[in-house]
C-alpha cells in the first residue's frame, strides 16, 4: 500500500485536474484496495480532481460514479 500511496501523492503534487489510473488496485489485497479507493474518493471530493480509472475488477468499477464499458475499443454501454 505504501507504494500506491506514494504514487498517488506524486500524481497530486502539481494539483492536476485529472488523474489517469490504470488498475490502481491490481497489486493490493482487499483491505488495501478499499483504502486506496477511499483515498482517491477523498481527493476527488476535496480537490475536485477527476479520476479516470481503467480496471477489469467489477468491485473497483462499482466504486465509481460513472462506468463506461469498452469492447474492441468501442464504448459498448454506460452505467
Amino acid at each position: 500500500m505504501l507504494e500506491e500511496r506514494v504514487a498517488i501523492a506524486r500524481a497530486l503534487m502539481n494539483r492536476p485536474a485529472l488523474i489517469l489510473a490504470d488498475e490502481p488496485t491490481g497489486n493490493l489485497d482487499t483491505e488495501s484496495s478499499q483504502q486506496a479507493l477511499s483515498l482517491m474518493r477523498e481527493i476527488n471530493k476535496a480537490e475536485g480532481t477527476a479520476m479516470f480509472i481503467s480496471t477489469h475488477d467489477e468491485g473497483v468499477a462499482a466504486f465509481c460514479d460513472r462506468r463506461l464499458y469498452l469492447r474492441d475499443g468501442v464504448i459498448e454501454r454506460e452505467d
